[in-house]
């Protein structure tokens, strides 16, 4: 399913709107007034962080759902996500090995003590993900780059010997740095260049639910400066980013502070992947920030993020705009910290983290899922989600949901290479971003959050230039 956005401007001014009463991806070309006015400031010789990209997950889950559609209605999730005229994902993750959205447990190298990898085989990946892969390739006029996570070594390589839980095994080391060289070569020959990886996802575990490998700071810190980085280099994948952590953002000064001690272990990180599961409307901007602050030449890239333990509601576009979505924090988190995961507005969890990030210094940002079953998987662990596009093989149809939509306000118009730009916005229900693109253009995204329409008094440049945005309602604006 295509965006087709019709060649339309007002003046130097394009603004296309998404909104609960029913606009997806809308140009707008006339405006109401509105009773409340919001100011928007854009400054646009106060050049930030340059973005890198924006987009979603490839995982076992969504290939294997879209290799059971019609050809026809998979190319269309594809040109959906990756066409000339969707959402044009510019960045996006997968998994290396299993995962909870896998159809089960399954490494790379399951002959146990093959310390010289010689049953090392990528097999499992060649029946769905990496054709699904190639396919977004061949759709993408841009490109896009790949950033891969491991959830865990190979059990004979941790001290439980099990696919979850357990640590590397201190002697196990080089073997598993040369694991992970492998899959780089595997990709790599099959014409897949990995462009980031992180030693492992979800260093502190998830509470033993699924595939997991626990890292301290500084036994991570310590594998990358010895081991990971070193074997990375000697096998010619030096350009290959390291990017430690991968988790919520509450632990970032610790993880930084470890990984940034010395230059040479600082040498071997490209950046901080992060999550957003530990609050659901915080972005955490103070240590987003304190990771910036501890090295501005490092990346920080946002690599997961879902709207969890909910089942999707198919074809059911008003929900997605109401505050009725639940985090598993909900259930998980001790009781002093449930306040952190109350009820919420998915397309706005959406929005409201993307532009929180970009404000504080994130120069990428990837979602989970691109695409899951009615059920929310198919998934080993039982542990469902929602995903921007929802699928039922049976009757071979696609729903795209209004987070779709969001995504793209987005991903289609904030381009890699563009530089994020100073926005000053105080409103408690209106959000904005900006960026200038390669091309010269200037992009804004709105959001208002609010029961009622905003005119938005937008200044860039010392131009100013008044337009609305609907109630509850995203808008991305491009002045050229």
């Amino acid at each position: 399913m295509a965006i087709a956005l019709q060649a339309c401007s007002q003046k130097n001014l394009s603004v296309w709107e998404t909104s609960a009463q029913g606009d997806r991806l809308v140009q707008k070309t006339a405006f109401e007034p509105a009773a409340k006015r919001v100011p928007i400031e854009v400054n646009t010789q106060a050049e930030r962080q340059t973005l890198v990209g924006i987009g979603g997950s490839f995982t076992e889950s969504t290939s294997s759902l879209l290799a059971q559609m019609s050809k026809e209605k998979r190319q269309e999730v594809i040109n959906a996500y990756f066409g000339p005229d969707g959402a044009r994902y510019s960045l996006t993750r997968t998994h290396a090995g299993s995962c909870d959205f896998s159809k089960g447990h399954y490494s790379y190298d399951e002959v146990k003590g093959d310390t010289l990898l010689e049953h090392f085989s990528i097999k499992v990946d060649e029946e769905t993900l990496l054709p699904l892969i190639k396919d977004a390739q061949a759709a993408s006029k841009d490109g896009f780059r790949i950033v891969a996570s491991p959830w865990t070594a190979p059990d004979w390589m941790k001290d439980n010997q099990a696919y979850v839980g357990g640590a590397l095994l201190p002697e196990c080391q080089k073997v598993y740095a040369n694991y992970l060289v492998k899959y780089l070569e595997a990709y790599k020959a099959k014409g897949v260049d990995i462009w980031g990886i992180t030693p492992v996802n979800e260093p502190y575990g998830n509470g033993n639910n699924w595939e997991s490998m626990y890292f301290d700071p500084k036994y991570e810190a310590a594998f990358v400066r010895d081991y990971m980085g070193p074997a990375f280099e000697k096998s010619g994948f030096g350009d290959v980013l390291i990017l430690g952590y991968d988790q919520n953002r509450n632990g970032i000064p610790e993880w930084v502070d470890a990984m940034y001690a010395d230059p040479q272990t600082a040498k071997y990180f490209g950046g901080l992947a992060v999550h957003w599961y530990e609050s659901t409307n915080e972005w955490q901007g103070d240590k987003l920030t304190y990771a910036h602050d501890k090295n501005p030449n490092k990346l920080i890239i946002e690599t997961e993020g879902c709207c969890d333990a909910d089942v999707p509601h198919w074809k059911d576009d008003a929900w997605y705009w109401k505050c009725e979505a639940t985090d598993w924090g909900w259930d998980w988190a001790p009781d002093d910290q449930k306040y952190l995961h109350p009820k919420y507005v998915p397309v706005f969890r959406y929005a409201r983290d993307i532009i929180g990030c970009l404000n504080n210094w994130v120069a990428g940002w990837i979602d989970w899922n691109m695409v899951l079953d009615r059920q929310g998987g198919p998934n080993w662990a039982n542990n469902w989600c929602l995903a921007p596009v929802i699928v039922d093989p049976k009757a071979d149809e696609v729903y795209f949901t209004p987070m779709y939509y969001a995504l793209a306000h987005f991903s289609r118009f904030l381009r890699p290479g563009a530089k994020v730009l100073s926005v000053k916005c105080d409103d408690k229900d209106v959000m904005a971003t900006a960026v200038r693109n390669p091309d010269g253009t200037i992009v804004v995204v709105a959001i208002n959050q609010a029961n009622t329409p905003a005119q938005l008094d937008l200044a860039v440049n010392g131009k100013q230039h008044s337009l609305s945005i609907a109630k509850e309602a995203i808008q991305t604006i491009v002045i050229k």
